[in-house]
């Protein structure tokens, strides 16, 4: 069973965070699908941002201790171009979408 963000996060709050973030899609992807979220395990997410508004490293820094208090675990955001080639396409192909402006 997936993890849905909804189930932690109120979807106005979710929504309210994508829109002040300029995050057009949110994905979860990784552990947090199929059942292998472990208690230490980090949730990975996959953000597409508005291509006038691309957020520089402390910005990103900044949405991943937002969301890590948010979940009450920590958040590990990445984007499409941060994904390595060698396992992009399943990633993409498995992600979950969590959030569509």
């Amino acid at each position: 069973m997936a993890y849905l963000l909804k189930q932690k996060i109120p979807q106005s709050r979710l929504a309210d965070f994508c829109k002040k973030n300029h995050i057009k899609k949110l994905f979860v992807f990784g552990s947090a699908l199929g059942g292998h979220l472990m208690p230490e395990s980090d949730i990975d997410l996959l953000v597409e941002f508005d291509p006038k508004h691309i957020p520089g490293l402390f910005s990103i820094v900044r949405m991943e201790m937002e969301l890590t208090e948010m979940l009450g675990r920590k958040a590990d955001l990445r984007t499409f171009e941060d994904l390595s080639p060698y396992f992009r396409d399943e990633v993409v192909k498995n992600a979950e979408l969590q959030y569509q402006s």
